[in-house]
């Protein structure tokens, strides 16, 4: 299952479509999401990522992403929320650990402030849900991020959705819509940091 637990049963049950607002990496780990949780949720996509170097790259991904949500039709609305590109803010966490590979610590500490910022923002704006496309990538430890989100679902007091989007054929799908709309795709995640 993609969704986590019962939580897809109390969201189809709950007899109102609930908002969630849902942190967007990029078009390609967004355009699948998107399409699994539109029948579910009316959803506000938050773009916040000061990983992303060098700014050209964070334009290019954040006007794609705009694109994406003008090209495809969806169940319930989507709409976007852009952020200023704030990379200080990542280079503050990352700075520790600078010296480590892809995967450890710099990526937790990454995936805590952009999860961290998207449920102060979901708190801050009343959204009964957030949540993060980042699982849909075969790269990215949903474990990880579940474990993050559930911490800031109890310090923020909004619920966190739970799901390892790349389940089920997720990240495939991911791969067919990107052809589809004819995305751009990069070749990494965003940190520039060499390790």
């Amino acid at each position: 299952m993609i969704l986590l637990g019962d939580e897809l049963g109390a969201i189809l049950t709950a007899g109102k479509t609930p908002r969630i607002l849902l942190h967007c990496c990029c078009a390609p780990c967004a355009c699948y999401v998107l399409e699994y949780l539109s029948p579910l949720f009316e959803i506000t996509v938050f773009f916040y990522n000061p990983n992303i170097r060098p700014r050209e790259e964070y334009d290019k991904r954040e006007a794609e992403l705009v694109r994406l949500l003008s090209l495809a039709e969806y169940q319930n609305s989507a709409q976007i929320i852009k952020t200023d590109y704030g990379f200080s803010s990542f280079d503050a966490v990352a700075e520790p650990f600078l010296d480590e590979p892809e995967g450890g610590r710099r990526c937790r500490a990454c995936f805590e402030l952009r999860l961290s910022e998207t449920a102060r923002r979901a708190k801050e704006d009343s959204f009964e849900y957030f949540a993060t496309t980042l699982s849909v990538s075969p790269h990215k430890n949903a474990k990880l991020l579940n474990e993050i989100g559930g911490e800031l679902e109890g310090e923020y007091g909004v619920k966190y959705l739970h799901a390892d989007f790349k389940k089920r054929n997720g990240y495939m799908r991911s791969v067919e819509l990107s052809k589809q709309f004819g995305l751009y795709r990069q070749s990494y995640c965003g940190c520039a940091v060499e390790s």
